[in-house]
């Protein structure tokens, strides 16, 4: 390692000490650098790879809505948007008392307060998945919990099965990661089952997780018993892990069953996310968690380990809510969940009822969430190239907007939110179906003319 020199020379002249210090100092040419001769702040590559499909989409749109016509937004998937959908005063309460107790101002472990995480796991542990404490990642929203559990499994160059169409969140995180995203099909004809043979023939050596959407957001599908264990077939022949995104688990129309997929698993690892937006409709308040599934201890320490570390990075979610989350899970009111999926249902079967007779439109009927969706027969419409301009023409005619499915990687469709107050629900059904009269076009007057 180089050092400066220090040479000392001692004489003894006439009983007089004369010490002569001789400093030699060399330069280190590793620390000749240039100095900057101007700003270069760039952006880091994590952020220019950091792409909301759904953002870029609508940013690029042309969005003037009709002046005579008061616009009705059916592209939110923020069921408090119009007020009509508010949390049980029993979800308030708890918050409030939360707030008054002045226990919870301070930084909780970034995993959560234990009494709340047990809080999470009593909540939804059954015989079949059992669960404790330990099993359970409190997050800032289902958002995070998702990112938590794309980081813990994969590194880049890796890749992860996801569903098409699907929630954009995942490619936007998977590929700001350095993580390929491959998609399965869904199947609309078959109530958005999985296509299994399509989804098993993408997977290889690089293949790090199996994403699970159940119930669907864009399509409000529920699978059934049976259509999981056929999932979960496939991610045990080839080793998966399943990162099942749960959070509309409990917003399932009544006739339909809802099965977790955690309690049907006999050997799969699942990290199972959910949270308190959507089913006690309140999305801002960020509280999520991830529930460990582990029976056979195939994650072993390092994936709980590499959670408890990756949680760290911003020290948990809202303490308040946290304090507040054992009431809010053991007190609302089961009228709560109800009235709200009543509600769903009955918006749903509006938008499906009206639209099922409108010429070139197939809406599939879903059996929870908050969603539709709608097949456009795009040759009957030769106005417009793809949903997009379809979607963006709607909202200049008739101050409706949808969410183009383009932004699910399934043109030709668009998304429907029904959380909307009932009146507007119908009124945009009847502009929708006006829009669509004035566009359509029959293939067979289309061909009587050409014969012609």
């Amino acid at each position: 390692m180089w050092r400066p020199a220090l040479f000392i020379l001692i004489t003894d002249v006439e009983d007089t000490l004369q010490i002569i210090v001789r400093a030699h100092v060399s330069v280190n040419p590793a620390k000749l650098k240039s100095h900057r001769q101007r700003w270069n702040v760039r952006p880091s590559e994590m952020s220019k790879k950091t792409l909301n499909p759904i953002r870029a989409i609508v940013d690029g749109m042309k969005l003037t809505p009709n002046p005579e016509k008061p616009m009705i937004a059916l592209s939110i998937g923020d069921p408090t948007v119009f007020g009509n959908l508010p949390t049980d005063d029993t979800v308030l309460q708890a918050m409030k008392e939360a707030i008054d107790s002045h226990k919870y101002n301070g930084y909780a472990p970034s995993v959560g307060y234990q009494k709340s995480r047990e809080a999470v796991s009593n909540f939804y542990s059954c015989p079949e998945a059992p669960l404790e404490g330990k099993d359970v990642i409190l997050t800032s929203g289902c958002s995070q919990a998702i990112e938590l559990a794309i980081s813990v499994l994969c590194n880049p160059g890796d890749n992860i099965l996801v569903p098409r169409p699907g929630f954009s969140l995942y490619k936007t995180l998977a590929v700001s990661m350095g993580i390929q995203v491959k998609h399965y099909n869904l199947l609309p004809e078959k109530s958005w089952e999985i296509d299994l043979q399509h989804l098993e023939s993408l997977i290889d050596d690089k293949t790090a997780c199996l994403i699970v959407n159940n119930p669907s957001n864009p399509c409000g599908s529920v699978f059934t018993k049976d259509h999981q264990h056929k999932i979960l077939a496939v991610a045990s022949r080839n080793c998966i892990p399943i990162l099942a995104d749960e959070i509309y688990g409990d917003m399932v129309f009544p006739g339909c069953d809802f099965q977790p997929l955690a309690p049907l698993s006999s050997d799969v690892p699942i990290l199972s996310c959910g949270g308190l937006a959507k089913c006690w409709l309140v999305p801002g308040w960020r509280m999520g968690w991830i529930l460990i599934h582990d029976h056979n201890d195939i994650f072993g320490t390092g994936i709980r380990e590499g959670l408890v570390k990756l949680s760290q990075r911003i020290l948990g979610p809202c303490t308040v809510v946290q304090g507040a989350l054992e009431s809010i899970l053991n007190d609302t009111p089961p009228e709560f969940y109800q009235g709200t999926i009543s509600f769903l249902k009955s918006n749903s079967e509006i938008c499906f009822s009206e639209l099922s007779t409108v010429p070139g439109l197939n809406p599939v009927m879903p059996t929870g969430a908050m969603y539709i969706m709608v097949g456009i027969e795009m040759e009957h419409f030769p106005d417009f190239q793809n949903d997009v301009e379809f979607t963006e023409r709607l909202v200049t005619e008739q101050s409706v907007f949808c969410l183009p499915a383009t932004a699910f990687e399934y043109p030709d469709f668009f998304r429907i939110v029904v959380t909307v107050p009932e009146e507007m629900m119908i009124e945009a059904c009847i502009r929708i179906r006006e829009f669509c009269a004035r566009h359509y076009r029959p293939r067979s007057q289309d061909s009587h003319d050409l014969d012609q």
